[in-house]
């Protein structure tokens, strides 16, 4: 068989040999009658059998024409599976990457320097920042309404998730310019066991336990003397006297205002932050790419 049959006359082949007339297949395929007649005839000569016995009764296949229908209805069945996945490729191509985050990542331009290596390899992309509260540890992957996150770790059902580390920082401890132990160049953190701290809502579920410096309490609970759910809830709690709290290396700025400062702590280990995305959509081309820029960037390549 000659390996040059085009997808069309398959089409039409498969079309009159469904309907068994040749005016509901025209119809069925948008063509003249006489058209599809004259396809199917060529069809037959390029091929070198005859496909259908027509006679007055109607249309009928060959045998050879029932041996090659189901082969030409998985090769069209076949086409149209790579044709959608080719559509898919380019709409990942030229869609828009949304990007989570409760809180600017700041840290030495981290995100125009990840946008212009991504933008380089992807122009025609659009990024989308969307700022997510931090009542979401996830910041919008969890319920998909982000594509890649920066999240601070530990996330809640980590297994759903990759990422990588953007930087790890010690955690600090930021307390109002007051308290007595601003007067320390250093705090242990052993010092701060009956300290009220500064809380994450309950839904950050483990970053609220870590935050809250739970790995170093040995099972003690800690006091909680207020909820935060954002950097200004925090700053206003601490000038307030409420509590204090620990705090990113990165992010003491964000909070050491006018009243407030922070303090080296030992005895904790350091905070990790991250690019995180669903596991399942890691072969996305354009979060792999936002992934890639992003290791390039903080690996300093």
């Amino acid at each position: 068989m000659t390996p040059d049959v085009h997808g069309r006359d398959l089409r039409y082949f498969v079309a009159v040999a469904e309907e068994l007339h040749f005016t509901r297949a025209a119809e069925r395929m948008y063509v003249s009658q006489p058209a599809l007649s004259k396809q199917i005839r060529a069809l037959e000569r390029q091929l070198g059998v005859r496909l259908f016995r027509r006679d007055p009764q109607g249309v009928e296949l060959t045998a050879v024409g029932s041996a090659l229908l189901p082969h030409a209805r998985q090769v069209l069945r076949a086409w149209e599976e790579a044709a959608a996945a080719v559509e898919r490729a380019r709409a990942a191509e030229h869609s828009t990457l949304v990007i989570g985050m409760s809180t600017s990542p700041g840290r030495g331009g981290l995100l125009p320097a990840i946008r212009s290596r991504f933008t380089a390899a992807h122009p025609e992309a659009a990024l989308r920042l969307r700022q997510v509260t931090w009542d979401d540890p996830t910041a919008g992957l969890a319920d998909g309404d982000t594509d890649v996150a920066f999240v601070w770790l530990p996330l809640p059902g980590p297994d759903r998730y990759a990422w990588t580390v953007v930087v790890e920082e010690p955690r600090l401890l930021a307390l109002p310019d007051g308290h007595p132990l601003a007067a320390r160049a250093e705090i242990d953190f052993a010092d701060l066991a009956d300290e009220p701290f500064l809380a994450l809502p309950h839904s950050a579920g483990p970053l609220r336990d870590f935050w809250l410096g739970a790995d170093a309490r040995a099972g003690r609970p800690p006091r909680v003397g207020a909820e935060v759910a954002s950097t200004e809830e925090t700053y206003e709690a601490l000038v307030a006297g409420l509590g204090v709290c620990l705090v990113a290396q990165g992010n003491a700025p964000l909070i050491t205002l006018g009243g407030v400062t922070t303090r080296p702590v030992t005895g904790l280990a350091p905070s990790r932050y991250a690019l995180a995305w669903r596991r399942e959509e890691g072969n996305r081309p354009l979060v792999r790419a936002y992934a890639e820029a992003c290791r390039q960037v903080t690996d300093g390549g």
